[in-house]
């Protein structure tokens, strides 16, 4: 796969050429570009598969660049690497594969490439357009901060969020990440996506197999994803869950 990096400092430009230089199957496009216009020009001349974008750059910003890749009809994964922890959310709107904070680590960066590798440019381009045309509408991806930096998981890929203490464990297809958001605020963004079946625990309607009654008359709640574990559904939920799968 082709690379292009962009960024305006030539010492970041010359690391990441280097760590990509020491992985399989990835070639760094010359010349880099130092700026938002020279990355557009360059995307458009060398075709790259993926651009290691920065953010913060003279000029056109590495997110106003990549708004202006998701115009187009199959545009390169963009992957950020920046020394700005707070873009995330910005991120995923202009349809990143992923988000390395600075110094960038050799296997965080494998690891985005590697998602980069999907053959599904094309839907991460879309990513943004629901949110323009209905004025800015519930995210399509959970922003978490990981070892990795910042890991961006999409909404169809989350099977539960269980509350406990300051922080929120969100299970997904790949594993868990903690999240520093209260439980109530996701119910209000996902609420046609999630029922809470306890007071600490939202499940995504989509993933609910079935509902069980132990020996002991608790109430377990089955989730395609999870391998067979079951989630505890408090009894004042019950119903409303009981409810719900008679329409799912």
């Amino acid at each position: 796969m082709n690379v292009l990096i962009v960024d305006d400092e030539p010492l970041a430009r010359e690391r990441l050429s280097r760590m990509v230089g020491e992985l399989e199957g990835y070639r760094v496009l010359e010349p880099a570009a130092s700026n938002g216009e020279e990355a557009l020009t360059l995307i458009d001349s060398l075709k790259p598969d993926v651009v290691l974008l920065d953010i913060r750059m003279p000029g056109l910003d590495g997110l106003q660049v990549a708004a202006k890749l998701c115009e187009r009809e199959a545009p390169p994964a963009v992957i950020f690497c920046t020394a700005h922890d707070e873009f995330a959310l910005e991120a995923f709107q202009v349809s990143a594969v992923g988000y390395l904070v600075k110094p960038v680590r050799p296997e965080s960066l494998s690891e985005a490439l590697k998602k980069a590798e999907r053959p599904n440019r094309v839907q991460l381009a879309a990513l943004t357009r629901p949110a323009v045309d209905n004025g800015g509408g519930p995210r399509t991806h959970i922003s978490a901060r990981t070892r990795k930096g910042i890991e961006l998981i999409p909404l169809d890929q989350v099977i539960y969020f269980i509350a406990d203490h300051k922080y929120v464990t969100l299970r997904h297809e790949g594993g868990e990440v903690l999240l520093d958001e209260p439980l109530k605020a996701l119910e209000d963004e996902f609420g046609d996506r999630l029922v809470r079946i306890h007071r600490n625990a939202l499940v995504t309607r989509d993933r609910i197999e079935r509902l069980q009654r132990t020996p002991l008359g608790h109430f377990q709640l089955f989730l395609k994803g999870l391998g067979g574990d079951a989630l505890v559904v408090s009894r004042r939920h019950v119903a409303g869950v009981r409810k719900l799968m008679q329409g799912l």
